[in-house]
């Protein structure tokens, strides 16, 4: 029995008790290695330095606390004759919190050939640095210990397993361990269902979901969450309300993977539920929710919104500034933005990286090209801040879109790095809007090369040379994504209606409402037609990407989803669409009209940004 033991049970007086226990006790309130350190000095005159109890709760502070210092713990460490496996696990994990994972397994070996026996406390934070350093061997050989020193039924351990071979992507191994349990909790259950949906394989986190005996809200979010970050967003709305249905208490974590969902969809009254919800519900309102509220405000269109809650809050942080700024961005508010970064810089909040995207992106979607050099100077020369290549995007972009292409091209030219796909990219978009095909196709076809797989690429090409009225080059351009097997991302374009939301495809009659929907469109299309709409048939030509040639130009998804809310809403309502690909110049044109005639608001979320159709006007000012 350890000298502190002993005096812990058959103490001589309370007042001896008292003074020689006192460095000990005061090692749970201990808050500076100072502090420490005059403990340790105490507990040493008390004849303690070999106590593996006593040296435990030195160790324990300078190895996991925030204010603490491995290198003195590993000082007492080595000073200690016999250290038991509390103190080996308490540096196993200081060495985790610094992600020295190799370090982590050495000492492992050290303690097996000290012949100290590990416990269950051992093996999670030496799963999880193997998890770090994706040391697969090592790992193996830690689940072989695991059952070797009689640690098989341990849950604990053996979700942590679980972890480290999803981790590893060895999702058959996992499944095995999962399988094998004696005993599963809702972590087991919720890591493999993580696993699965984290490595794309959706159907099979389902599957799982599916065999759970009881869920919770962290099982129902795992769910959720996986169908939203694979952009399964109609699964995910299916799924929440499953789960309202079988009344889940909704949680902070579930409400911010929905108002994902709602983001993804343009789904802007159910985001306007969830909020409502949160604010009924007393749910914290921090930082991370906050900015995701006001995300799906911007991204369904509802700027006002979005202002609301952002300057409701009391503390804002950098993300929710970003955000906002961001979200003026995407709706082509370039001055508004600015103005909101001026604010920011007085608030004293230091800008990042992330804020610069936003603000030259503003610059860039306005055309403000004197701002957005200036600003690029500022956040380099000024705060120092190294440009990423996003940041070279948005100024060839900005650059590119005013007609200076040749200064982009020097800005391409003169980046630090080698300048990736979407930088290149957004001077081919700018070479097709001004008509420069040489410089253009040179561009087009290092793009190709760089993104083989990448349907966009070669659409951007295409484009080029259909602008061009270069039909044989086109045919090549095709004829190579056929060849390589590469395949186009569909178009589709989606509304919100009182039923949910709705979807529809270029040319598509899958919707029970399919006959009236045409009839509609038909009807709008001789309407606007005396106001003197004339279909962009040169547009649809180029623009094969966004919804091929073979379907009707009057039947784009856009038009649709237009036909469809102008059916299901009142006369001067606002239509919110979101599409995934870029507006075509017909339905760009279309849009201005269609709001003038009916006199009504259209908000149109494409790839890039937001157009406010009103009186037959956009807010981009054909400026895309």
């Amino acid at each position: 029995m350890s000298s502190l033991q002993l005096l812990q049970a058959s103490p001589p007086s309370l007042s001896s008790t008292k003074a020689d226990n006192l460095p000990l006790y005061g090692l749970y309130s201990c808050s500076t290695m100072a502090e420490l350190k005059q403990y340790h000095s105490q507990i040493i005159r008390l004849g303690l330095s070999a106590d593996n109890d006593a040296m435990g709760r030195v160790i324990k502070f300078c190895a996991i606390s925030k204010s603490g210092d491995l290198n003195y713990a590993l000082e007492v460490f080595n000073e200690i004759p016999h250290p038991d496996a509390f103190i080996y696990n308490t540096i196993i994990r200081g060495y985790l919190q610094r992600q020295l994972a190799r370090n982590c397994i050495l000492l492992f070996s050290q303690m097996l050939n000290k012949s100290v026996s590990p416990n269950k406390f051992t093996y999670p934070p030496l799963i999880r640095a193997c998890c770090i350093d994706n040391t697969i061997e090592e790992g193996k050989q830690i689940h072989a210990q695991v059952f070797k020193f009689g640690f098989g039924a341990d849950g604990f351990c053996l979700n942590n397993l679980i972890h480290m071979y999803v981790n590893f992507q060895s999702l058959d191994q996992a499944r095995r361990v999962f399988d094998n349990m004696p005993q599963r909790d809702v972590v087991s259950w919720t890591t493999l269902i993580t696993g699965y949906s984290h490595w794309g394989f959706v159907d099979e986190a389902r599957e799982v979901f599916e065999l759970m005996p009881e869920r919770n809200s962290v099982s129902w979010n795992a769910m959720i969450a996986a169908y939203v970050q694979s952009n399964h967003f109609h699964e995910a709305f299916s799924l929440f309300n499953r789960m309202r249905s079988e009344n889940v208490v909704l949680d902070k974590f579930v409400a911010a993977s929905m108002l994902s969902a709602c983001t993804g969809l343009g789904a802007l009254e159910q985001g306007k539920w969830i909020h409502g919800y949160i604010k009924k519900s007393g749910i914290e309102l921090d930082a991370k929710l906050a900015t995701t509220v006001i995300d799906m405000y911007c991204k369904c269109g509802c700027l006002e919104k979005a202002f609301e809650v952002f300057n409701e809050l009391p503390q804002k942080g950098i993300s929710s500034w970003n955000c906002m700024i961001g979200g003026l961005a995407m709706h082509g508010k370039g001055e508004a933005a600015i103005e909101l970064f001026k604010e920011m810089e007085k608030e004293m909040v230091t800008p990042d990286g992330i804020t610069f995207v936003n603000v030259l992106s503003a610059c860039a979607h306005s055309g403000l090209v004197g701002e957005g050099k200036h600003y690029f100077k500022y956040m380099t020369e000024v705060l120092g801040i190294k440009p990423s290549m996003e940041h070279f995007g948005c100024m060839v972009d900005l650059l590119g879109r005013a007609g200076l292409l040749e200064e982009a091209r020097e800005l391409i030219n003169e980046m630090p790095v080698n300048p990736d796909a979407g930088v290149l990219g957004a001077l081919v978009g700018a070479c097709r809007i001004h008509g420069n095909t040489g410089l253009g196709e040179e561009i087009g076809k290092k793009v190709i090369e760089l993104e083989p797989h990448n349907s966009g690429r070669y659409v951007l090409l295409a484009n080029l040379y259909a602008s061009s009225g270069r039909w044989e080059d086109v045919a090549r351009v095709r004829k190579l994504m056929n060849d390589r097997g590469v395949k186009k991302a569909p178009g589709f374009s989606t509304i919100e209606s009182e039923s949910g939301v709705d979807e529809f495809i270029a040319g598509g009659r899958f919707h029970p409402q399919a006959k009236e929907i045409y009839a509609k469109v038909d009807e709008i299309l001789e309407t606007i037609r005396s106001i003197g709409y004339v279909p962009d048939t040169d547009g649809v030509l180029h623009d094969i990407d966004e919804e091929e040639k073979e379907n009707p130009l009057y039947y784009h998804s856009e038009k649709l989803a237009i036909a469809f809310g102008l059916l299901k809403t009142k006369p001067g309502e606002t239509l919110r669409i979101s599409k995934n690909l870029r507006i075509c110049r017909d339905c760009h044109q279309a849009s201005k009209l269609i709001s003038k005639v009916y006199d009504c608001e259209i908000i149109i979320r494409d790839r890039n940004r937001f157009h406010h159709f009103r009186m037959g006007e956009c807010s981009c000012k054909d400026y895309w």
